[in-house]
């Protein structure tokens, strides 16, 4: 790694600010605050740390990452808009990474022998007892993460009420009957009782 580099070093996660002769800093991410977000501490590792943890690099060779939104949709809605709309959603704000990474990847397959993999916005369905629950998968730059999905998010739920009911997110509904009224006890009549 490098300064600059977003690095996840045993369980510290953060950008690589100077490395010296004896630690590495990092500005850290992450923590007590969600997601991928600064969170004002500066970490210090001993470089002879880096020999006994993995390194995880975000940003070397392929600085995006696969992320995912997942959506639960209601029985009865129009399956096959909420595939369209889904589709149309992450093409239009996760297309442009997707055509960027692309030449990263192949360069990538190229230079590893791994498999190539489609990095173009992809949704899969899945029926489960309660609702059908659509999965967007994306590819986005390590440093928008968070900022991309809430643009995903908030253009899928506009979407969806355009559609007036057509596509409707599902939610789990717990209903309780026939539950006796509770009655209070108190010391004295709980006395009287024995």
């Amino acid at each position: 790694y490098q300064p600059g580099d977003r690095v996840q070093v045993g369980g510290i996660k953060g950008d690589v600010i100077d490395i010296g002769l004896l630690r590495t800093t990092l500005m850290e991410c992450g923590q007590w605050i969600d997601s991928d977000l600064y969170n004002g501490r500066i970490v210090r590792i001993t470089n002879s740390y880096v020999f006994k943890e993995p390194v995880f690099n975000y940003s070397a060779d392929f600085p995006f990452l696969w992320d995912e939104i997942v959506l639960p949709i209601k029985y009865g809605s129009d399956y096959h808009l909420a595939r369209e709309i889904l589709k149309r959603v992450g093409e239009d704000i996760v297309g442009e990474y997707a055509r960027a990474a692309k030449a990263t990847w192949e360069e990538m397959v190229r230079k590893y022998r791994i498999e190539y993999t489609t990095v173009e916005p992809q949704v899969t369905v899945t029926a489960t007892e309660n609702w059908l629950q659509y999965t967007l998968r994306y590819v986005v730059d390590y440093r928008l993460r968070r900022s991309t999905k809430d643009q995903l998010f908030m253009r899928i739920l506009d979407e969806l009420f355009r559609t007036s009911d057509r596509v409707s997110i599902a939610s789990s509904d717990i209903e309780i009957m026939n539950r006796p009224a509770p009655t209070a006890s108190t010391p004295a009549s709980d006395a009287r009782e024995r």
